[in-house]
C-alpha cells in the first residue's frame, strides 16, 4: 500500500512520503481499517458517535472523548490527553465503526480513566513531536549498548517519545524477570528525560517492527491482525504438517499465526475420516492406518508385517470394513477394495505448438560450419591453374570406346 506522495523520483529512488508514520491518506500505515459507513447518513435525530480512535507509533492504538465536539476526520493530527503532558497521534477512524471496535474490544465509555482530545495539533506541537521522533533510532543503539554492557538478558526492541517529547518508553523483550535499575539510572543521566520501561511479548515485538513472512507478504500481525490467538502443534498435525520448528516459526520464533487460519477446515474435513488408530481387521491379517489424504479422501493401511506394502482405499470403504469388524465381521482382504482405485501412472507428453522447448524464444544460431565449406571451396577454386585445352582433347580420345556387338559386326 502506498500513498499518492510515494512515487517514484527523479534519479528512479523512490521519494515516499516522509512523514515518519503519519501520512494523511492513511494508506501507508498499519492496521489500517476501512471505513464501510463513512458513506451512509444518520437517521433523522441521531447524534453522530463522539468517540475517536487515534494511532501512534507502530500500530498503537488508543480511543479517546471529543468532548469538545471538533469537526475531526482522518488523516487529522490531533493532541490527545496523556497521564502526564499530552500525546500526539493521528486519527484513523470516526463514526459508527468506534463504536463497534471498541465493542469488540470490551472498552467501556463511562468510567474514571477516559481520556479526550485536547484539540487539533498545531504547527509547534507537530514540530516537537518530529524532533523527538528523529531522535528515537540513536537512543535505541546507545540503549542497546547500555544493557549489553550490564550484561541483562533483554532485548531493547523498540522507543517510542510521547508527543510533547517529556517521556520515553523503551519496550524490551525478556524471558526472564530483568532487574534494570541501575540501567534506568543509565538512560536518564544519558537521555535527559522521563523513562518508562515496558516489557512486551515476542510476537507483540514482530508486530511493531514489522518484516516480511515466509509467503512473500508483510506480517499479518503487522498489518491487519489485532488479536494474538494461541497456536498449538496440534494445529500442524490436524494438517499433516512436518513438525519442523524452522518451518513452521515465524519471525516472533513462535509458532505462526496463520495455523489457524485453515484449521476448522480440515476439523470439518476430518469428520468423515475414521480415527487413524482403529485397526482393520480381515482374514489376511490385521491393517494399520499408515497416511491420509484429506483433500482426496483417501487412506493408505499396511497389514502388520508387511509395512511396505501399503494398500489405498477411500474413506468410506474404510468406515465400511470399521462397521462390519464391529459386527464381528472380517472382510478377505484390503486388496478386493484397493484394486478399484489402481490409477495409469503413465504420462504420455505432448508438445504443443513447441511449449516444452525452453529456447524457443532464442534466436535461431546461423550454421557456422556450412559457412565454413563454402569458403574453403572458394578458397580452392581460386588456388587451382586453368586447363589446358589440348590435354582435354586427349583425355577425350583416351576414353575407352563402348565394344560393338560381335553380332553386329559381322
Amino acid at each position: 500500500m502506498a500513498c499518492n506522495s510515494c512515487s517514484t523520483g527523479k534519479d528512479g529512488q523512490p521519494k515516499g512520503c516522509k512523514n515518519n508514520g503519519t501520512c494523511g491518506t492513511d494508506s501507508c500505515n498499519k492496521l489500517t481499517v476501512f471505513d464501510w459507513l463513512s458513506n451512509m447518513s444518520l437517521p433523522n435525530g441521531e447524534k453522530p458517535f463522539n468517540w475517536i480512535e487515534v494511532r501512534f507509533k507502530n500500530g498503537r492504538k488508543n480511543y479517546y472523548h471529543n468532548t469538545e465536539n471538533l469537526t475531526l476526520s482522518i488523516g487529522d493530527v490531533v493532541a490527545t490527553q496523556a497521564q502526564s503532558g499530552h500525546d500526539i497521534g493521528m486519527v484513523t477512524l470516526t463514526g459508527e465503526l468506534v463504536r463497534v471496535q471498541m465493542k469488540r474490544k470490551n472498552i467501556s465509555e463511562t468510567g474514571d480513566d477516559i481520556l479526550k482530545i485536547y484539540r487539533k495539533a498545531s504547527q509547534k506541537d507537530i514540530d516537537i513531536w518530529s524532533t523527538a521522533r528523529d531522535k528515537e533510532e540513536a537512543m535505541k543503539v546507545k540503549a542497546r549498548q547500555f544493557a549489553i554492557d550490564l550484561k541483562l538478558q533483554m532485548k531493547i526492541s523498540d522507543i517510542e517519545f510521547q508527543g510533547d517529547a517529556s517521556k520515553a518508553t523503551f519496550y524490551y523483550t525478556a524471558e526472564e524477570r530483568v532487574d534494570f535499575r541501575e540501567l534506568i539510572k543509565l538512560f536518564a543521566r544519558e537521555f535527559r528525560t522521563r523513562i518508562e520501561m515496558k516489557q512486551v511479548g515476542f510476537r507483540q515485538e514482530a508486530a511493531r517492527l514489522g518484516g516480511i513472512g515466509s509467503c512473500g507478504r508483510e506480517l499479518c500481525c503487522s498489518t491487519w491482525l489485532t488479536d494474538f490467538r494461541s497456536v498449538s502443534t496440534s494445529a500442524a498435525r490436524y494438517q499433516q504438517l512436518s513438525l519442523n520448528p524452522q518451518k513452521l516459526a515465524g519471525q516472533c520464533g513462535k509458532l505462526k499465526c496463520c495455523l489457524n487460519y485453515e484449521l476448522d477446515t480440515y476439523l470439518d474435513a476430518l469428520k468423515a475420516f475414521p480415527k487413524t488408530d482403529i485397526k482393520l481387521k480381515t482374514e489376511k491379517g490385521t491393517a494399520v492406518c499408515q497416511k491420509t489424504d484429506i483433500f482426496k479422501g483417501h487412506m493408505w493401511y499396511a497389514y502388520e508385517g508387511e509395512w511396505m506394502n501399503w494398500h489405498k482405499i477411500t474413506t468410506d470403504q474404510a468406515n465400511e470394513i470399521i462397521e462390519a469388524n464391529k459386527k464381528n465381521k472380517k472382510i478377505a482382504s484390503l486388496e478386493e477394495y484397493a484394486s478399484d482405485l489402481i490409477e495409469d501412472t503413465k504420462t504420455e507428453f505432448e508438445n504443443v505448438v513447441g511449449q516444452d522447448s525452453l529456447t524457443r524464444f532464442d534466436s535461431p544460431k546461423r550454421n557456422n560450419k556450412r559457412r565454413n565449406n563454402r569458403k574453403k571451396g572458394n578458397q580452392a577454386n581460386k588456388n587451382a591453374k586453368p586447363n589446358n585445352p589440348n590435354q582435354n582433347n586427349r583425355n577425350k580420345n583416351n576414353r575407352r570406346k563402348p565394344q560393338k556387338n560381335k553380332n553386329e559386326a559381322k
